[in-house]
């Protein structure tokens, strides 16, 4: 089933005769490097679920070999597309993983993941074997990878990188009519929860979002004040407590606490590096710990679950922003 609002499926019509399909060969200007595409790429390995689930939506798994770095199970609406496509590691795959597969385009969501200090490889690395290496805008434009564990915002979160990020994808793959029909949806539905948002009309509510720990002793890694969570909650009118540029930053419970925010939104994925991965561990935490259990949001039970992947700049994130409203809603009335 085709999972389209009428928007969308006007505007695959609307460019259905307009669209010109892709010119190869193609050069694109990637985050300042210039990467060419002789041909359509086959063989595609992808390097982290929002740039896999993209491709899926522009209907591109028979063209890909690999795919990396899960947060949360696929989209059940990828599911049989998902199947028939190999998954090389639930996290970060090896350079030699990637490259077995003979891949001719290798997209990430993560510039960590390729950049100047790869956990997979660098782009020189790619480009000595003929790979075009991408990094989706998302995660490259006003951000520098190279400052924190998680990279640094200079600007906030600007949705447009990602309407470019799956623009330039379905460019790469010649599937522009796809990629324009899957933009109109999502903005349609974003437009929609913004105006969700102006009804509820939250008048100085605040939120903080947990994403994992290293260990639950530790400080969590928090949502920073330009990122991607930061965005969501700024739609809805909710006020990030966490202020730091940084993109996910440690931050003591003291610190939260002494904010006291409103509403506190976790995340729940189906990776398990660290034991706060799991939603579960962190209700206990939040429960029994001395601080947390103390704070106003916690004692009340104000308290949103949402997909890890849903905090990323891919389709999931309006999923996320669809599920946080209808939170918000719930807590609100």
């Amino acid at each position: 089933m085709n999972h389209l609002t009428l928007t969308a499926l006007l505007a695959m019509t609307a460019t259905a005769a307009s669209a010109a399909p892709t010119a190869y060969p193609l050069t694109v200007d990637n985050c300042g490097h210039a990467l060419s595409f002789p041909q359509r790429p086959d063989n595609v390995v992808s390097i982290g679920q929002a740039a896999t689930e993209i491709l899926y939506a522009l209907g591109q798994a028979d063209r890909m070999a690999g795919t990396s770095l899960w947060f949360n199970a696929v989209l059940p609406r990828f599911e049989e597309q998902n199947a028939r496509v190999a998954r090389i590691s639930d996290n970060a795959p090896s350079f030699e993983a990637v490259l077995a597969r003979r891949p001719g385009f290798v997209p990430t969501m993560f510039e960590w993941m390729i950049g100047a200090e790869g956990a997979v490889g660098t782009r020189a690395h790619f480009a000595e074997f003929g790979v075009p290496a991408y990094v989706m805008p998302t995660d490259c434009e006003g951000k520098d990878n190279l400052v924190g564990a998680d990279g640094t915002r200079l600007a906030p979160f600007d949705i447009q990188t990602l309407w470019d990020s799956i623009d330039q994808m379905a460019l790469i793959m010649d599937a522009q009519e796809a990629g324009d029909a899957l933009v109109a949806d999502l903005k349609a539905r974003e437009a929609a929860v913004a105006g969700r948002a102006a009804a509820m009309k939250l008048e100085d509510a605040s939120a903080a979002v947990w994403f994992s720990s290293a260990d639950l002793q530790l400080d969590p890694f928090m949502a920073g004040g330009m990122g991607v969570p930061a965005w969501m909650l700024e739609r809805l009118g909710l006020r990030n407590v966490v202020t730091t540029d940084e993109e996910w930053p440690s931050v003591g419970w003291e610190t939260i606490a002494r904010a006291d925010p409103s509403v506190l939104v976790i995340a729940r994925m189906d990776r398990r590096r660290f034991p706060a991965d799991d939603h579960e561990e962190k209700l206990r935490f939040l429960r029994s710990d001395p601080v947390t259990s103390r704070m106003t949001a916690v004692r009340e039970g104000r308290i949103v679950i949402l997909d890890a992947e849903a905090m990323h700049a891919g389709i999931r994130l309006i999923d996320g922003l669809e599920a946080l409203a209808e939170a918000m809603e719930g807590l609100s009335r």
